[in-house]
């Protein structure tokens, strides 16, 4: 039984974008308006600064999974990718309808397709790269969600999913829900361990390049930024003694950096984010 606040996605963000409140997080969503500048937004944030480091540097053809509104597709485009958005919600809010709006504002080469992840409509070795970005923790099914993303790479192409939730237990599944700040209007969010993300990558045939944990990169620790996150740090430290010394320390950039690894290690937060670089084996 669902005992959420609305029947859709839609419904959901409808009214989050109706509440003064929570412009902040809605901003941090990229729900908010006008959609072509949430997207160019999108295209110029740190994180996406960061993803494109991993993306081939020939731009052929790219299947954007689970696209949502369209920020990912529209991002790959503006990089010079061929891009085929696959998302199954209509609405045009959250979903294809969105994606549609931004194609007819952008003209950018963006062609759509309405789907779940686990039935691809392409042909076998189609893409030299897919990407996902929060997708595979809402999979219905994730091994063969990863069957299929291998199916239609191409050999040697590459698979870049990010911003999945990771749980080190199935009992942190529902602290994890419980204090999701979106999960009580709709529901519809999820967690895997992380060693049932990797299984399912590499059951699919996929080789797994890195594994990029919580604060490896703003990949994952968007939309703080170093500097925010820094400060936040900071704001804890001095509750302790020794503040001063440990402050000094973390001024250093590269300190800093050793410290966010660290950090990552350390990290068993219900629901924190991990992201994955993989590629498709050419023999």
């Amino acid at each position: 039984m669902n005992d959420s606040k609305f029947q859709t996605w839609h419904e959901a963000v409808s009214w989050l974008i109706a509440q003064p409140e929570k412009l902040e997080l809605m901003q941090a969503c990229y729900y908010d308006k006008p959609l072509k500048s949430t997207a160019e937004r999108y295209w110029n944030s740190e994180e996406w600064q960061a993803i494109q480091q991993f993306c081939p540097q020939h731009h052929g053809v790219a299947l954007d999974i689970g696209a949502g509104n369209g920020i990912a597709s529209y991002a790959l485009a503006k990089d010079g990718w061929q891009v085929r958005a696959l998302e199954p919600d209509t609405s045009d809010l959250v979903g294809i309808g969105a994606i549609t709006q931004l194609v007819s504002e952008s003209f950018l080469p963006i062609e759509l397709f309405q789907e779940l992840g686990e039935k691809l409509p392409f042909d076998n070795q189609t893409f030299d790269l897919v990407f996902a970005r929060q997708v595979l923790h809402h999979a219905q099914d994730l091994q063969q969600l990863c069957n299929e993303i291998y199916r239609v790479l191409k050999p040697g192409g590459i698979f870049i999913a990010v911003r999945e939730h990771v749980i080190s237990s199935q009992k942190d599944l529902a602290k994890f829900l419980n204090h999701h700040p979106l999960h009580n209007l709709y529901g519809g969010e999820n967690a895997y361990l992380l060693k049932q993300y990797l299984q399912a990558i590499k059951s699919a045939g996929l080789r797994v390049d890195k594994i990029i944990a919580p604060f490896d990169s703003v990949i994952n620790y968007a939309p703080l930024t170093e500097e925010s996150l820094k400060k936040e740090l900071n704001k804890k430290i001095n509750k302790i003694p020794g503040a001063n010394i440990i402050y000094q320390l973390l001024s250093s950039k590269q300190t800093f950096k050793i410290f966010l690894k660290l950090l990552s290690r350390v990290d068993n937060r219900p629901g924190r984010l991990f992201s994955f670089v993989c590629h498709k084996p050419e023999d």
